[in-house]
């Protein structure tokens, strides 16, 4: 069974297929839940958005690089870092949430006021249009909310990179050993 795991894992077109997709559905969801359902994203929603394009367009590259097993683990471990990357944020976002921590991120902190009118003014129109902390959403069954789920799903993704970057070395190890001679 491990070994039928590794031999998926090892095939870029899976691998890198599979991640381009997952990355635009997950985008997809995103603009959907603002555009159909209302939620206003945070900045550090935003933030959780870029490493999934990133990860679309490495997945994309890796897709026509396929054949050069160097730049294919390369880029799978570019993924990795990615998810991993976002995953930290979505940590990060969850702390925030849960009043663990308060935000040291610029677009979360709520705007401080001062006595002069421009002031007042630049504050307004400079000010997120969701507050970090407030969850917009929470899964009625389990109570988690979408940074809980990024968080948990990207540090899956940085395993399952991982995972294939050793599966597909492991494959290019094997291909150039000398009983293949």
């Amino acid at each position: 069974m491990i070994e039928r795991i590794l031999k998926i894992l090892s095939c870029p077109v899976v691998v890198f297929g599979g991640l381009a997709a997952l990355c635009v559905a997950a985008l997809a969801a995103a603009f959907g839940s603002e555009a159909f359902l209302g939620l206003e994203p945070c900045i550090l929603c935003v933030y959780q958005r870029w490493p999934y394009a990133i990860v679309a367009l490495l997945s994309l590259i890796g897709l026509a690089m396929r054949k050069n097993q160097v730049a294919a683990r390369g880029l799978i471990g570019l993924n990795g870092l990615a998810f991993l990357l976002n995953s930290v944020i979505a940590f990060y976002h969850t702390g925030v949430e849960q009043k663990w921590w308060v935000s040291k991120v610029e677009g979360c902190k709520v705007p401080s006021f001062s006595d002069k009118p421009q002031s007042i003014l630049e504050n307004i129109m400079s000010a997120p249009t969701a507050n970090c902390a407030e969850i917009p959403w929470q899964d009625p069954l389990l109570g988690l909310s979408m940074a809980n789920y990024n968080a948990i799903m990207c540090f899956g993704l940085f395993i399952l990179c991982g995972l294939s970057f050793y599966a597909m070395r492991r494959k290019a190890q094997s291909v150039l050993s000398p009983e293949n001679y």
